[in-house]
C-alpha cells in the first residue's frame, strides 16, 4: 500500500470546503498541504488499512506531505492491537507531529490494557525537545491514569513539566481541570499552593469553572483562587 496509493484515494474523499474551516483551526499550517478529509472517513479508512499487510510502507514515508495523510497515520497506528508494534509505530511517528489535531487523534487502544508499560514511554516523553511529544505524554497520563490507576506522582509530573509553548501548556491547563473533575481533593493543592505557572494556573481554573463535572460550590472555590 503506497503512499501515492493512498494519497489519491484521500484525494477522492476530498471536501474543499471542511479544508478551508480545517486551515483556519491550524495557525502555521500551508492550506496547499491540506486535503480535507473528514475525521470519519479517515476513521474508516484507517480500519481497513490496518488489516492491509503492505501498510508499512506508507508508515515508513516519513515525513508526509499532507495533513490529512499525518491524521491517517495516526489514526492507523490507534488501531494497531499488537503492543509492542503499537508502541514502536508511535515512537517513530511523535518526533514527526507538527500540529495539536493530529498529536490529539493520535490515541492507540491498545495502550489501556498495557498502562504500566506505557508509563515508562510516558516519562520520557515528558523530558522531549518535542512540543507534541511532551503534549502527547499529558495526554496519555489525562486518558488512561486519572481513575482506578491514579497516583500523585503523575499530576507532579505535568507540574513539573516547564515550557513556553502554547499547546503544551494548553494540554496541562486540560490535565488539571479534568483531575480536578476526577480527584479533587488530590488536586486541589496544586492550585491552592500555586505549584502551576499564571497562565496555566487560571487557564485550569478557567476549564475547571466550564466543566459541568464540577460541582457549583467547587466551582465558586475555584474562582476564589484565580491569580
Amino acid at each position: 500500500m503506497t503512499e501515492e496509493k493512498i494519497r489519491q484515494r484521500l484525494f477522492e474523499e476530498q471536501d474543499t470546503a471542511y479544508r478551508d474551516f480545517q486551515a483556519k483551526l491550524m495557525p502555521g499550517k500551508d492550506p496547499e498541504n491540506m486535503i480535507g478529509v473528514r475525521t470519519p472517513a479517515l476513521r474508516k479508512l484507517a480500519k481497513e488499512y490496518v488489516k492491509d499487510p503492505e501498510i508499512g510502507a506508507f508508515l515508513d514515508a516519513l515525513p508526509h506531505r499532507y495533513f490529512d495523510e499525518d491524521q491517517l497515520h495516526a489514526f492507523i497506528i490507534s488501531e494497531i492491537k499488537d503492543y509492542e508494534t503499537c508502541m514502536a509505530r508511535t515512537e517513530e511517528f511523535l518526533p514527526y507531529i507538527d500540529n495539536w489535531a493530529t498529536c490529539d487523534q493520535l490515541s492507540p487502544k491498545v495502550f489501556k490494557k498495557n498502562r504500566q508499560k506505557l508509563l515508562e514511554h510516558i516519562r520520557a516523553w515528558t523530558g522531549s525537545d518535542k512540543t507534541y511529544t511532551v503534549r502527547f505524554s499529558i495526554g496519555m497520563l489525562m486518558q488512561h491514569f486519572l481513575d482506578e490507576d491514579f497516583d500523585p506522582e503523575y499530576p507532579e509530573m505535568v507540574a513539573g513539566v516547564r515550557s513556553e509553548e502554547y499547546y503544551v501548556n494548553m494540554m496541562r491547563a486540560w490535565y488539571f481541570a479534568t483531575a480536578l473533575a476526577k480527584q479533587y481533593e488530590k488536586i486541589l493543592p496544586f492550585i491552592e499552593e500555586e505549584r502551576l505557572d499564571v497562565w496555566t494556573h487560571n487557564k485550569t481554573i478557567q476549564k475547571a469553572v466550564e466543566s459541568f463535572r464540577i460541582k457549583p460550590e467547587q466551582k465558586e472555590y475555584l474562582r476564589g483562587l484565580k491569580r
